[in-house]
């Protein structure tokens, strides 16, 4: 017994095991950094859609459209890849000489001096603003409909006390919507979460990298086979995590949405 209770204790807290609980904070920083930025860009597609030049109305659904129909996977890498490139071109450009590219065997970078070296927290923050494009695409009609959704009178009431056009948007309409989007919204917030499984697929040494690397047939060369193949055991452990999450994210918009909807629900009873 008191074996057993060593070899799992010793298992678990091994090196291994400790840089498994520590990526944990990648995936919630990529879910909470990707969701604000998903408000941000739905918040904007959103304003564009309703603004009464035509052009600015073009360039918020074509956002919403675009965005929205290109699968989820591969904008998540085309985004930090193309931002990669794009970059170290701005770079070589400013520091290749010919010989330099001339010298470069490799067909990218155009030079050594121009090559950029990411690290996980930089490929991080590019996969968080991958998330936020995108579902801000889905953000951005939820807003969209929720700002249709505030009563014209409030709006013109507005108006008549004096309020400018920006006045109006930001004081009134703005802050009234958001009692309609937030249903919507915490479906998107739902997405999210569930896309920050995608992070491996940037070689970030995320949760669901490590629950395959750990999970995997264990072989050391001193005791034969310490376990076999054990990935459904620490798939099981995500699972219960996302649902974990799910359900805390559940209870914080409700309440939330009831903060937000006291104002409407005391108006509607008087």
């Amino acid at each position: 017994m008191l074996d057993d209770i060593a070899f799992w204790v010793g298992y678990l807290t091994n090196g291994k095991h400790l840089t498994w609980y520590a990526s944990f904070q990648f995936t919630i920083f990529a879910a909470l950094m990707g969701g604000a930025l998903a408000v941000v860009f739905g918040l904007t597609g959103a304003t564009l859609k309703n603004s009464r030049f035509l052009p600015l109305r073009l360039i918020g659904t074509f956002y919403s459209a675009i965005v929205r129909g290109v699968p989820d996977v591969l904008f998540f890498l085309f985004f930090p890849l193309a931002f990669e490139q794009a970059v170290e071109w701005v770079i070589a450009t400013q520091v290749c000489s010919p010989e330099a590219i001339a010298a470069q065997t490799a067909p990218w970078p155009p030079c050594r001096e121009a090559n950029w070296f990411l690290g996980t927290w930089e490929y991080l923050l590019l996969a968080s603003v991958s998330l936020g494009l995108v579902y801000g695409a889905f953000a951005s009609n939820v807003i969209h409909g929720a700002m249709r959704s505030v009563p014209q009178g409030q709006l013109e009431a507005a108006r008549a006390y004096g309020m400018s056009a920006r006045q109006v948007l930001w004081r009134v309409h703005i802050r009234q919507m958001w009692v309609y989007a937030l249903p919507g919204l915490s479906n998107v917030w739902m997405l999210i979460i569930k896309a920050t499984s995608l992070l491996s697929l940037l070689q970030i040494a995320d949760i669901v990298l490590w629950a395959d690397r750990l999970g995997a047939p264990n072989y050391l060369p001193a005791v034969g086979l310490v376990h076999d193949d054990w990935r459904w055991r620490y798939y099981l452990v995500l699972f219960i995590f996302y649902i974990l999450v799910t359900w805390l994210s559940e209870r914080a918009f409700e309440a939330i949405m009831r903060r937000a909807g006291r104002g409407i629900l005391s108006e509607a009873q008087g």
